[in-house]
């Protein structure tokens, strides 16, 4: 029998991980899994069909699923990763930096990322996102996806006037879901942030806030 990527993957340090993921998913409600045009809640069942081809050799930054800086980092497939990361420096963003970082946070929404929600405070930003996967089946790594973003706001933000320094603390805050009602539970984390800051009276009253999803559509770019 071909080798699947899950069955692989236990050849690149997702040994225990994974064994918890499946006895995990045995008693995880069943939901709608996401597809590379919508959002929708996860559990530990995966990816849709994206993890049923074969597996090429892992490379670099793209194939990186665990790491440690200050902080471990761990990427488990198909599920959400709550994902914070700072400011430089205690000036908070001007309303033009934070309209230009919340459209680098989304730009990526259905490409290489499922984005479930994403808030850009004067100071941070949290994202509620889960990785897709690439041509050839594998997941796309959260490095290479916070670089992505973090490198390409820092030079967005860097063109504004009187803006010319390093942007982002290099460590990132990322946490793996393991429930829907740890998802819930950060969704409405990051919904309510900005009313918990005294910066409006509802979520929907912040501007650079953004929830996927019809009904639940804060801001869309």
């Amino acid at each position: 029998m071909g080798r699947t990527l899950l069955s692989a993957a236990f050849d690149f340090g997702f040994d225990s991980s994974l064994n918890k993921s499946k006895s995990n998913s045995k008693a995880a409600d069943k939901s709608v899994r996401p597809t590379q045009a919508e959002c929708s809640f996860v559990t530990d069942r995966g990816v849709g069909s994206g993890f049923n081809g074969p597996m090429a050799k892992p490379t670099s930054l793209d194939r990186t699923y665990e790491y440690r800086r200050r902080l471990p980092h761990y990427q488990k497939p198909g599920q959400a990763i709550f994902v914070t990361f700072c400011k430089q420096g205690r000036e908070p963003f001007s309303t033009l930096a934070r309209d230009l970082v919340l459209q680098h946070c989304v730009h990526d929404n259905g490409k290489r990322i499922c984005l479930h929600a994403a808030v850009v405070m004067p100071e941070h930003v949290h994202m509620l996102l889960m990785p897709m996967v690439d041509e050839q089946g594998w997941p796309y790594a959260m490095p290479a996806i916070l670089k992505q973003i973090k490198g390409v706001s820092a030079r967005s933000v860097n063109r504004l006037p009187g803006c010319s320094w390093p942007v982002w603390q290099e460590e990132s805050f990322d946490h793996v879901l393991r429930s829907t009602e740890s998802f819930a539970e950060k969704l409405e984390h990051i919904r309510q942030n900005p009313v918990r800051r005294g910066l409006g009276l509802r979520p929907e009253d912040y501007q650079w806030l953004w929830v996927c999803g019809a009904d639940t559509l804060v801001r869309r770019l």
